[in-house]
């Protein structure tokens, strides 16, 4: 049976009252990760890895958090291989056919994740209830009256060779999952349609995208701030010569009402966002993850993000005070459950999936902001803080120092990293310094230079960052130095990283100098 449009309005208003009622009910999330815990441990206690690590059907949590070590990817990396060739009830029960293929934000290797039936279902349903999470806050489904574009990466699906005899495949996650959507999803609302979705040339999918698109109704588009405003910039041009130049994208489509944003903090981006997609578009913030849907946006944006409590995935929180990279068995009992998380605490997330990935350090850091209900920030990648001189500066403070000195000037940001300089008696630095990294869009009303925007982005740190005050005012780190770069340094990079387009993003900041001195080498000439 069809749905009818009409009647699937009606069944999202209704999903909408029960998000709502849902959303306001309290103190259900804690419950639901204890249920969620004992439902995904039942499941490890049937696989070789959780025959390995002690878990049997009823472990209880503090048996479980002493049993089963805290582990990087790289620690499943033997197991999901063994997986990827049809072996069956290795982390998971059962085979896995499908593993979403990321190499994250720290420049390291290859991950493939595992896909499993149970994880498309965990991602139908967060993609389902991010949207409710968005009507609910609204007060109307009027965005299911027109159609959704999801600006992602390519649903081209690869073989895995080394899988034979058995069949496998690899792909993005955003490619994956909208292979995997609800038929009346694909019919009434999923663009830009199975056939251009599958395209891997960016430039020419954004061409296909704007020539289907432009004559649509089009309520809702997603996808990382970056792309987004290519796609608007493509879109204008293209209605500018049939139209004249339009203002915005709600003249193009009158009924445009929900941009959904995520995977990068929206601060340097915003105020662009804003003139490019209309001022009465409703900005929705997500967060998620190849690993899974971590959480979405069921208030106002400083209020942070609702964590999914109750999608199927279990989550425990290290704290980043004693976080070691190298996961020494001394912290496995450190983590701690939702129920036992603080506010205004940093903590590593650790997630336990339906995909077999068991107390899996995924690489971010997050802040929360209330734990009744549980919101929270995104802070940056464990990997990537910047603290080579003690400074302890994550990308978060980075990006919110850059951003206010942008919005105050009126300059737009399009990429940024940030290095350490180290002392160095031959050209005579004598201390460290943070190296400043920075593409700005041309042409702003006030011209931005390196010395001119170094001391604001100095105070704006120190008054972020405690332990970077310090050194600042002990003398053990000296005034930043900013690069102001040529356009398409940034875009240089990520091609030859393999990181243009789709869902890739830049890492903003690293304690060493491996991303710092590539750009050097790019940029042979740049403005301080």
């Amino acid at each position: 049976m069809v749905l009818p449009k009409k009647l699937l309005v009606v069944g999202a208003s209704l999903k909408t009252a029960q998000a709502a009622r849902r959303l306001r009910r309290p103190r259900t999330d804690v419950p639901a990760q204890e249920k969620i815990f004992r439902e995904l441990t039942a499941q490890f206690a049937a696989t070789a890895f959780g025959r390995e690590n002690g878990i049997k059907p009823g472990i209880t949590y503090n048996e479980f958090r002493a049993r089963v070590p805290l582990r990087a990817y790289e620690q499943f990396g033997p197991y999901v291989e063994r997986m990827k060739r049809g072996e069956a009830d290795v982390l998971w029960p059962g085979t896995c056919a499908f593993y979403a293929v990321s190499s994250g934000t720290t420049a390291g290797r290859t991950k493939w994740l595992p896909v499993t039936e149970q994880m498309f279902a965990h991602f139908r349903q967060g993609g389902l209830d991010s949207l409710m999470y968005y009507t609910a806050r609204v007060g109307h489904a009027g965005v299911f009256n027109g159609r959704h574009l999801f600006l992602g990466g390519s649903t081209a699906l690869t073989p895995i060779p080394e899988s034979q005899p058995f069949v496998a495949y690899g792909g993005d996650l955003s490619g994956l999952t909208a292979l995997n959507l609800p038929g009346w999803v694909e019919r009434h609302l999923y663009e830009p349609g199975i056939q251009i979705a599958q395209m891997t040339d960016w430039p020419a999918k954004i061409e296909a995208i704007v020539n289907r698109t432009r004559n649509l109704d089009i309520s809702l588009v997603a996808g990382i701030p970056s792309w987004l405003l290519i796609l608007a910039e493509a879109l204008r041009a293209g209605a500018s010569r049939t139209r004249g130049r339009l203002p915005n994208l709600q003249a193009i489509w009158p009924n445009l009402e929900c941009l959904i944003h995520g995977g990068v903090p929206i601060g340097p981006f915003h105020d662009e966002l804003r003139l490019a997609f209309g001022p009465n578009v409703n900005f929705h913030e997500v967060y998620p993850a190849s690993e899974g849907f971590i959480a979405a946006q069921d208030a106002e944006p400083e209020d942070g993000l609702r964590l999914m409590a109750q999608a199927g995935i279990f989550y425990e929180f290290l704290p980043m005070s004693v976080f070691d990279e190298s996961l020494p068995a001394v912290l496995n009992e450190q983590a701690v459950p939702l129920s036992g998380v603080k506010p205004n605490v940093n903590y590593a997330l650790i997630m336990t999936t339906p995909a077999g990935l068991c107390r899996y350090v995924i690489g971010d850091a997050v802040r929360f902001t209330s734990t009744e209900p549980p919101r929270l920030q995104y802070v940056g990648r464990t990997r990537l803080q910047l603290s080579a001189f003690g400074e302890h500066v994550i990308e978060k403070e980075l990006t919110d120092a850059l951003t206010i000195i942008c919005q105050r000037h009126g300059w737009v940001v399009v990429n940024f990293h940030v290095a350490p300089i180290f002392a160095n008696s031959l050209t005579g630095q004598l201390r460290g310094r943070h190296e400043w990294w920075i593409e700005l869009k041309p042409g702003s009303v006030e011209t931005p230079t390196g010395p001119l925007m170094a001391p604001m982005l100095d105070a704006e740190l120190s008054v972020r960052n405690d332990d970077y005050a310090a050194k600042r005012q002990g003398g053990g780190l000296e005034p930043p130095l900013v690069r102001l770069v040529m356009p398409g340094i940034f875009e240089h990079w990520m091609r030859h990283h393999g990181k243009w387009g789709g869902q890739s993003k830049m890492p903003r900041c690293r304690s060493d100098r491996e991303i710092a001195d590539e750009l050097a080498a790019v940029a042979r000439f740049n403005v301080e």
